[in-house]
């Protein structure tokens, strides 16, 4: 594609150069330039793409994008590259790969879905309940990416950067999908990863305290306002009315059509009459004409209000309600609520649940209907959030019969400082713990100290089948450490 025509769209640039090249690659990463590609420099939290621009070059780049913030006198650059300077590569980026790959956002319905809890199994069960009604749908998020049944790879972050994305965009619109459902998070909003998208409907879950951090967002208020973002790209919008920042949203959204779901505000659907069990939960919501009774094999209070954002969206798109309910009770979430099958019949969970209010919902409903001990099992991950640490120590020991405090992801910081932070909120408890700082062993002394009244709840991980310790993924999948544990591994 010609430069000038990829530009389209992007704001306050400055050019020098021929602009009537044609351009036959878009990149980020100089490793992964071709002779003729355009690279836009990014500058991120711990890489400069400034500083690989002459790789670029001598990979074959022939037109290159610089941020006006860019020292300058570090840049060398060659004669006959074409130069492009903005105000925001990020957001140019995103531009640029829309225009890349044609804008691929406008041959299906997109949807988003954004929040601080509940995207991943919102998305899930949009997915699952279009699906039943017919449609080809893809998705995108946490745990991978879809088209129909076909796994497209699995994610290394929830919303895909700007390039990615448009590419996967791409990909579902060659395959004719109708739908394509996506988590929204506040981080790519932030970063303009989804500048240029053509979203068609958007979701609200909820927000908590969560994602403040020097690498994410410096306080609540720009976490909230960089969800708040989403609704001034679409035109119609469902909100969740029991969370206290809904009003905000739709007196801040004058352009976004919004429908409200609940359990116990008022809204445009409502759910009643709950009934939760320690397999699934049940209720009552008006679909139609009709009360109609709902379940969903995910127990707990926030299946509920995660099945009333899918039911939002799908009763706005005319969606029969039979299919609605097949969908939704036919939902399977990796790394939520999943209970691991063993031959012991023992109930150990794993859960993704790495917030304190994410972890104190996932115990309480547990508790609720085991007979015997709820054993939790987590860390908390390094280089991320540090005051939710000493707050899931105490939910912890608050509410759980017995807690391992292990690692989750270390990732650059030692695994000892963060769990004496956990510490610090689980001794202001009465709650019994104690530390195992290796994960597996952890693990493993719970299982061996459960029977079949209890339950081990092991959260922070959830699907992800790594741990991350300096830099590196290594292998993790908790599903096969358990499998091992119980001398149940082929």
């Amino acid at each position: 594609m010609e430069l000038k025509k990829l530009l389209t769209g992007v704001e306050n640039y400055k050019s020098k150069g021929d602009m009537e090249i044609e351009i036959k690659k878009v990149e980020c990463n100089s490793k992964k330039v071709v002779p003729n590609s355009l690279f836009i420099a990014i500058k991120g939290y711990d890489f400069d793409g400034h500083e690989y621009i002459e790789e670029a070059i001598e990979n074959g780049a022939i037109a290159v994008m610089l941020d006006m913030s860019a020292d300058f006198k570090k840049i060398k650059l060659k004669p006959g590259v074409t130069v492009i300077i903005t105000d925001d590569t990020r957001k140019a980026l995103a531009r640029v790969s829309c225009n890349y790959f044609g804008n691929p956002s406008r041959y299906f319905k997109l949807i988003g879905v954004t929040g601080t809890k509940g995207k991943t199994t919102t998305t899930y069960m949009i997915k699952s309940i279009l699906e039943k009604a017919g449609h080809k749908v893809g998705l995108i998020g946490t745990i991978a990416n879809y088209i129909g049944d076909e796994c497209l790879g699995y994610s290394n972050r929830t919303t895909p950067e700007s390039l990615e994305l448009q590419e996967l965009f791409y990909k579902m619109a060659k395959a004719k999908v109708e739908y394509v459902v996506m988590e929204v998070s506040s981080q790519s909003l932030k970063l303009n990863r989804v500048e240029g998208c053509f979203f068609d409907y958007t979701i609200f879950t909820n927000l908590y305290k969560d994602h403040i951090s020097l690498k994410e967002h410096a306080d609540m208020n720009e976490y909230f306002e960089s969800k708040l973002k989403l609704f001034s790209m679409a035109p119609k919008g469902f909100v969740n009315s029991d969370d206290f920042k809904c009003n905000k949203i739709i007196s801040n959204s004058p352009k976004c059509d919004i429908k409200t779901y609940a359990v116990d505000n008022k809204a445009d659907i409502l759910a009643k009459d709950i009934t939760i069990t320690n397999i699934s939960v049940d209720f009552k919501v008006k679909l139609g004409t009709k009360n109609e009774r709902v379940k969903v094999n995910i127990p707990g209070r926030y299946s509920v209000y995660n099945a009333l954002a899918a039911i939002s969206l799908a009763t706005s798109l005319g969606i029969d309600t039979e299919k609605i309910k097949e969908g939704l009770e036919s939902i399977v979430v990796p790394g939520r609520n999943e209970l691991v099958p063993n031959k012991e019949e023992l109930a150990i969970m794993i859960d993704y649940a790495h917030t304190a209010e994410s972890l104190e919902n996932i115990l309480q409903a547990t508790k609720t209907y085991t007979p015997g001990r709820v054993i939790c099992v987590f860390g908390c991950g390094g280089d991320r959030d540090t005051e939710k640490r000493p707050r899931m120590g105490e939910v912890a020991g608050r509410v759980a019969d017995y807690t391992i405090v292990t690692t989750d992801n270390p990732r650059t910081e030692k695994p000892e400082d963060i769990i004496s932070e956990i510490e610090k909120g689980i001794s202001k408890t009465k709650g019994k713990y104690e530390i195992v700082v290796d994960r597996k062993e952890a693990i493993a002394k719970a299982i061996k100290m459960m029977n079949k009244r209890d339950i081990v709840i092991i959260a922070g991980k959830g699907h992800e089948v790594y741990q991350e310790i300096n830099g590196e993924k290594r292998p993790f999948d908790e599903r096969e450490i358990i499998k091992e544990i119980l001398g149940e591994k082929k």
